[in-house]
């Protein structure tokens, strides 16, 4: 298996434990926004210092490059964050997670256009079962009955679509910067766009718990700044759409977690789901 894969599998394994933090986040009583402003701020805090560290040279960009930031960190990390929380908050976490997993589907579609990447059978044999797989994994199907409002459709298809952004500015910026600069200024961005419109500002009570810090040295290293580095430094070497649909192990990973930690029903569509998203995951590789 190519290394660049391995990192991309890496990465999204790193957010599939994103649940994990969230729940501290949570019980500390942030908000949603609350919570993506405090994971940026934490990422780039420690990424920054690993950087000045190690390399310097990486925390330095030309000034009228701004946009290219703006969209890997604007446009794409924040944007998805805030179609999925709202898309959550409207619907239930099953629908917003099958809904954000159509950004395999974008990426493809606008690698092809922007990129020239080819669409062959087995990309879109391996988007088809991926997608099902995380319609069997979050439950959403055979035993959801729920509806889905307009709203909740835009939001999670902004999502989806958010997420995607991500894998085809990257390989834009990639021309031009190192891995470690785009991950860098990603969420640097995003923590100063992010950080205003929080709230924290006016309400900073949920501070002074222990848990809100906990869950925000979780999701701001384990799952923002390390994963985004893995998967930034694997898009290097991948195509876009074959990256987008490695990165669909996150769901296997958080049904996983949710089986082994916190007990969740293991079912047999769940099961049939998380091995629909492995055996798309291998099959991509042997076919490379």
């Amino acid at each position: 298996m190519k290394k660049a894969y391995l990192q991309i599998i890496a990465a999204a394994a790193l957010w599939g434990c994103i649940g994990l933090f969230l729940k501290l986040l949570t019980a500390a009583g942030l908000t949603s926004m609350q919570g993506v402003a405090l994971r940026s701020v934490v990422g780039v805090v420690f990424y920054g210092l690993f950087l000045f560290f190690t390399d310097r040279t990486a925390l330095f960009i030309v000034p009228r490059d701004w946009y290219y930031f703006s969209g890997t960190g604007v446009c794409s990390l924040l944007f998805f964050n805030w179609c999925y929380f709202s898309a959550i908050t409207r619907s239930s976490m099953s629908v917003a997670a099958v809904l954000l997993y159509t950004s395999p589907v974008f990426v493809t579609l606008m690698s092809a256009l922007f990129f020239r990447e080819k669409i062959t059978p087995v990309k879109t044999a391996a988007l088809a079962v991926t997608f099902a797989g995380c319609v069997l994994v979050t439950g959403l199907f055979p035993l959801g009955r729920e509806t889905v409002s307009l709203p909740v459709l835009l939001f999670g298809l902004g999502s989806g679509f958010g997420y995607a952004l991500y894998s085809i500015f990257g390989k834009f910026v990639l021309k031009k910067y190192s891995p470690a600069t785009v991950t860098f200024y990603t969420i640097l961005f995003c923590a100063l766009f992010s950080l205003p419109i929080s709230g924290l500002s006016a309400n900073p009570a949920p501070l002074g718990d222990w848990r809100a810090w906990a869950g925000a040295l979780g999701v701001g290293v384990l799952c923002c700044a390390l994963p985004y580095h893995l998967y930034t430094t694997g898009l290097q070497d991948a195509e876009p759409g074959r990256a987008a649909i490695l990165a669909t192990i996150e769901p296997f990973v958080a049904a996983g977690l949710g089986i082994l930690l916190f007990h969740e029903a293991v079912t047999p569509w769940k099961l049939l789901g998380m091995a629909a998203i492995l055996g798309a995951v291998i099959l991509l590789n042997a076919k490379n």
